[in-house]
């Protein structure tokens, strides 16, 4: 069994944070414009697909948490280099820390765009990728406390958003979601599976878990977390299918933005610009915790400091976000970490689990034989 980590009491976090964690490091960017990629391939039954991968979400996490049950105080780079040895478990974890930097650049990219797109389209990117990398480092260099802390900040102070789409309801017809799976059950499908670059996140947990003092109870506050996620992404699905006409949605790029672009009050006419200003709040959890992830594996690896780590990542999605300027470089990426993201979340986990299993039988029957000779 590998040796659990190292733990101090001033690193741990409290089980019902996890709701906070979970739920905030699945609301990001993929919200603001995930309909029409979802409309695409399931139509008005885009409604089911967004219902069906967020199941999909449940089923993965109660295997997850199995896994790391089995381990107790130890992470998934401790666990794969248990179950696969030191070479493919260091190689397995060298992967793993390549796919949360990307996930930081990526969600990093998209938002500077959308800022550029909707508000600054003459601000330079090296400007607003310095800016926003300065407010994460200082967010990280605090520890997972105020990581978590800014996740909790994040949910409570943006809730004010989401009940503004109500506005747009007074403009939309139910006919638009009828008939009900017209569509053949596989588009539904391919419709769950485009959602997955939009619910990443909830894998923060392989890594976080050890630091949870009541790890008996961390299964709740996760699912309910998943379910919070899941409701939101239903509702914002539900309003945008009835609201949008059918070439609208599939043109709309932004398709949550244009809808707060709708709403106006005597003392604000562009709403729009408040709720992109705002939602830097909303994907600093994101942000902070995949680059807090990428760092866990990396101390795992080499000798770094924490501030070193940082310092040295972030040097290169700046220059990563300069590289990477038009709007399809940013959906090629989005699209291929979307497909390495599927097999890393929704079928990496189904396949640990009863290898974890397996390895922990043949480890019992084999101290059992000792304790008998």
């Amino acid at each position: 069994m590998a040796k659990p980590i190292q733990l101090s009491p001033k690193d741990m976090i409290n089980a019902y944070l996890l709701f906070f964690v979970v739920h905030g490091a699945q609301i990001g960017v993929g919200i603001q414009g995930f309909q029409r990629i979802i409309y695409q391939d399931a139509r008005q039954d885009a409604w089911i697909s967004v219902l069906l991968a967020g199941i999909a979400t449940h089923i993965v996490t109660f295997c997850m948490i199995k896994t790391l049950e089995i381990y107790g105080s130890n992470d998934l780079y401790g666990i794969q280099i248990d179950i696969f040895g030191k070479w493919i478990g260091n190689f397995l974890n060298v992967m793993y820390v390549i796919y949360c930097s990307v996930a930081f650049f990526s969600v990093l990219r998209n938002y500077i765009e959308v800022i550029q797109a909707w508000i600054f389209p003459s601000i330079g990117t090296w400007f607003l990728s310095a800016t926003l990398l300065i407010i994460i480092i200082y967010a990280f260099t605090g520890g997972l406390r105020v990581i978590v802390g800014v996740s909790f900040f994040s949910i409570i102070l943006s809730l004010w958003i989401m009940p503004m789409l109500a506005f747009p309801l007074k403009y939309s017809s139910a006919e638009s979601l009828f008939p009900i799976l017209e569509n053949d059950f596989r588009s539904i499908l391919k419709g769950a599976h485009s959602m997955t670059f939009t619910i990443i996140g909830f894998e923060i947990l392989n890594v976080i878990y050890p630091f949870v003092k009541d790890k008996e109870n961390v299964r709740k506050p996760v699912h309910l977390g998943l379910l919070a996620s899941t409701v939101i992404y239903l509702a914002v699905m539900l309003v945008s299918i009835t609201y949008y006409s059918e070439g609208k949605l599939l043109k709309t790029i932004w398709a949550t933005l244009t809808l707060f672009s709708f709403i106006s009050f005597p003392f604000m006419e562009r709403f729009e610009f408040v709720a992109v200003c705002f939602w830097m709040l909303i994907i600093l959890p994101n942000l902070c915790l995949y680059l807090w992830a990428a760092y866990r594996g990396a101390i795992r690896l080499v000798n770094i400091s924490g501030t070193t780590f940082v310092w040295i990542l972030s040097f290169f999605v700046f220059i990563g976000t300069l590289l990477i300027q038009t709007r399809t470089q940013i959906n090629t990426i989005n699209t291929v970490f979307g497909q390495v993201a599927f097999f890393v979340i929704f079928v990496y986990p189904l396949v640990l689990w009863p290898i974890a299993l397996l390895k922990k039988n043949l480890t019992s029957k084999k101290v059992k034989k000792n304790e008998q000779a």
